[in-house]
């Protein structure tokens, strides 16, 4: 394969990454759409390592596809501050980079796909659901309630899988988390501002009201092209139940899965499910099934095979 740096232009201007099969050019192509908070191009943090976007965009050069990942604002080669960057500015940015894509020469602007993990997934939905020109749409651990459901979820989930010491301290101080959690929500929509502090941290509160209130299932129902939705039976993070919303929801053909074992971090995980074991789960690549199953997807429906 072949990568390229490209300026995705706006303000602010995105840095990025072509990367280009070894031949048949002019070829269908993908944008990804890292998850949420300060990740770089390769859906990388400078605490974790996830490396979605990096191995995606091998594997689908592999597959005779296209790719482009870009760093989000604030991160990596991309100016600006990430913390007052709102929901739908970073829905924006993955539609500048859409267009960018579709006006390579490299590339065949009939056939683009939209790709994304976490939060990468609802804004790659909520772009489609604009009327913007895509072919399909993959999304990988895609949460199909709003914001604040799907955060009082992960607080009841992860729970009981915190380490035995932590939940009788927090049973000891009688602390709900779930409670705790509906709180901070209380906290977050009363702030006006794009970054406010909240239990002592500076937090893009733009982003979270946004996100709070933001419902995946009106995007959803207005989707008219195919889909490939994948989330792990271990995931604490999205509910592996919404795959079952989303098949009812879309109007078009949806293609999902459970995928045993697989995490939020789109690696396998044996045992009980825990949060605590990601430092060790990112040490490995993401799944191979994960990835076959993405680019097979990908060339059925741009026609490659």
């Amino acid at each position: 394969m072949r990568e390229l740096p490209v300026q995705i232009p706006g303000e602010p201007p995105l840095a990025g990454t072509l990367t280009l099969p070894e031949d048949g050019l002019p070829a269908p192509a993908v944008v990804i759409a890292s998850g949420s908070g300060p990740l770089d191009r390769d859906s990388n943090h400078r605490r974790a390592r996830f490396d979605v976007a990096r191995q995606l965009a091998g594997s689908l050069a592999a597959g005779g596809l296209a790719s482009l990942r870009y760093d989000k604002r604030g991160v990596g080669a991309s100016p600006g501050d990430w913390r007052t960057v709102g929901l739908h500015d970073n829905v924006d940015d993955l539609g500048r980079a859409r267009d960018v894509l579709a006006a390579r020469d490299e590339v065949d602007a009939s056939r683009i796909l939209l790709a994304g993990h976490s939060e990468g997934a609802i804004l790659a939905t909520a772009l489609a659901a604009r009327g913007v020109p895509v072919t399909g749409l993959v999304l990988l651990s895609m949460s199909a309630a709003p914001g604040a459901e799907l955060l009082r979820w992960q607080a009841r989930t992860i729970g009981p899988t915190l380490p035995r010491p932590v939940r009788a301290l927090l049973r000891l101080l009688r602390v709900d988390l779930e409670k705790k959690v509906a709180a901070n929500h209380d906290r977050i929509r009363a702030t006006t501002a794009d970054v406010a502090r909240i239990g002592g941290a500076r937090i893009n509160a733009r982003w979270h009201r946004e996100f709070l209130a933001h419902d995946p299932r009106e995007d959803l129902r207005r989707l008219t092209v195919p889909v490939l939705a994948l989330t792990g039976e271990k995931d604490l993070q999205v509910d592996p139940a919404h795959l079952t919303t989303i098949r009812a929801t879309v109007p078009a053909e949806v293609t999902a899965a459970v995928v045993p074992d697989l995490t939020h971090t789109l690696r396998r995980q044996p045992g009980r499910p825990s949060m605590g074991a990601y430092r060790k789960e990112l040490r490995k690549p993401v799944d191979p099934a994960v990835l076959t199953t993405v680019v097979g997807w990908c060339r059925e429906v741009t026609g490659l095979g």
